[in-house]
């Protein structure tokens, strides 16, 4: 088949790479949002898509939205047989969904009807699911609700980050997703409507989401760190300034500290919660790079009683 590949970050690229590669299809062209400001000097940045499609002489679309009149002509013209998506970060209205003769065709990552919305990694983590996956499904108006091609799973580990999960399922979902467009191009694959029980949704996480509640049990702080990194960063106060958990682990024979209460060993720090107390690992403190925690404490000299959160 023709196809017009879309997706802006980094996670999409695998499966770009996949498309690329295959022997059966054709990548026309990438459609991809505009360069964005991006470092101190706030300069325009092309999207990881848009830099692998260059070095692969493919030709890259970058409509500010995607109803606009001269991206949909340009799209008309291409007249791609089918539009496979993966993060692409803006909505497809009637029109465009409309110009593929095959469709639109999103590689999401959960076991849909679970986790639709723009985090299912983070959320999944978060919620301490032991198997997620991705799915790949027609897209219809609806937030990720249209009927699913194919699915794959993938076990959700301990120590699992985001990043971690996020990273092992672009590059499985990349090898769905070109299974996918063979099996629709040989008419030997056909979507099948999402069960109306068991969904879930995952809004973008914010900031103020991924602030810890120390008085939450340490299952969920860990959870919420593990979700929160890398993005957006799981985080609380200490001393009026915000500082960022990159790494903390449970620690279930310690439980004499009280939610937030700070304790520092020459080689540990330990922090109170709901329940169990858990172990900083990794921080990062306000306008500073990341550090270990013992170093950290070291060098702001934790009071005796002194909490975190306040």
């Amino acid at each position: 088949m023709k196809l017009v590949f879309a997706g802006t970050p980094e996670v999409a690229v695998p499966a770009l790479d996949a498309l690329i590669a295959s022997d059966r299809h054709e990548v026309a062209a990438v459609v991809t949002r505009p360069d964005a400001p991006a470092g101190r000097g706030r300069r325009l940045v092309a999207s990881p898509v848009a830099e692998r499609a260059e070095e692969a002489g493919i030709e890259v679309l970058r409509p500010a939205r995607p109803r606009d009149e001269d991206f949909l002509a340009r799209l008309r013209e291409i007249a791609p047989d089918c539009c496979p998506v993966v993060a692409y970060g803006a909505l497809l209205p009637k029109e465009t969904l409309a110009v593929p003769a095959r469709g639109w065709v999103n590689l999401h990552f959960s076991l849909l009807p679970a986790w639709r919305g723009a985090a299912p990694v983070q959320h999944s983590i978060m919620a301490g699911d032991e198997v997620t996956g991705a799915s790949t499904f027609l897209i219809e108006e609806g937030l990720d609700s249209g009927p699913v091609y194919g699915v794959l799973t993938e076990e959700v580990r301990p120590t699992d980050t985001s990043g971690d999960l996020l990273t092992r399922l672009a590059f499985a979902g990349a090898g769905l997703l070109v299974a996918t467009m063979d099996g629709i191009e040989d008419g030997t694959l056909h979507a099948v409507p999402q069960p109306a029980d068991g969904i879930t949704l995952a809004p973008k996480i914010t900031v103020e989401n991924a602030r810890i509640d120390w008085s939450a049990p340490a299952l969920r702080v860990d959870r919420v760190v593990r979700g929160c990194t890398p993005a957006p960063g799981a985080w609380t106060l200490f001393r009026g300034e915000r500082l960022k958990l990159i790494q903390a682990v449970p620690v279930l024979d310690r439980a004499d500290l009280a939610p937030g209460e700070l304790s520092a060993a020459k080689n540990n720090v330990y922090v109170g919660t709901g329940s169990h107390a858990v172990e900083l690992l990794w921080v990062q403190p306000q306008g500073k790079k990341p550090m270990r925690a013992a170093d950290w404490a070291r060098g702001v000299r934790i009071v005796h009683g002194e909490l975190l959160g306040s």
